[in-house]
């Protein structure tokens, strides 16, 4: 006799919601570990194990650790951050160079975290992981080289970031004295200066 018992219907949704929440657990394991150990420094399958996924998985979802790192600096830097946000067709020199000073100084309080200056940190030593991550910032500083006037916008641009990135290190993870115990006023009034520079404004 055949069986008409109504079949259940299938659930393509959750089965989807539950891959983006997989997928999700996975990225935020991988930027835990490359926070903490550096690329070399963790494997997929710790990764896997602390996202409660198998290594297979992680393969799966990723390809390989190296696409896995390629996506965790990605998503690190598209998030906010001293330049995000602030680099706008309309900025001059001095509304840029005021607000970036401000957010610098603001997100390198001593003794606070910052993932992108940790993974780069203890990433940079491997040829892979810095290829990633000199990629990456070639991206992420094109619109700002875009805003630049002048001559040489691209050049200007990286050693804005590694203005930012080096006083970064120097204040929020070294905590040099000199800036460590500066006034936010005094550090904003040196800073503002180089960055105007830099963005094209050599009038101050």
């Amino acid at each position: 006799m055949e069986d008409t018992t109504p079949k259940k219907p299938k659930e393509p949704r959750k089965r989807h919601r539950n891959a983006i929440a997989t997928r999700q657990a996975i990225l935020d394991s991988a930027r835990l570990a490359f926070t903490r150990f550096g690329y070399d420094g963790v494997g997929v399958r710790e990764i896997a194990k602390n996202a409660g996924v198998t290594a297979m998985l992680v393969n799966r979802y990723f390809g390989s650790k190296e696409k896995l790192f390629e996506e965790v600096v990605e998503v690190t830097l598209s998030g906010p951050g001293v330049l995000s946000e602030i680099i706008k067709p309309e900025s001059d020199p001095e509304t840029l160079s005021r607000e970036v000073a401000a957010r610098l100084i603001a997100k390198s309080v001593p003794g606070l975290t910052s993932d992108g200056i940790l993974i780069l940190l203890r990433s940079a030593a491997n040829k892979q992981a810095a290829a990633i991550l000199r990629e990456n910032a070639v991206r992420y500083l094109k619109p700002v080289a875009d805003q630049f006037k002048g001559d040489n916008p691209g050049m200007r641009a990286a050693m804005l970031l590694s203005i930012i990135s080096g006083f970064q290190l120097m204040r929020q993870i070294i905590a040099l004295p000199d800036l460590a115990s500066a006034s936010p006023e005094d550090l904003t009034s040196q800073l503002e200066a180089l960055i105007r520079c830099l963005a094209g404004d050599k009038s101050k």
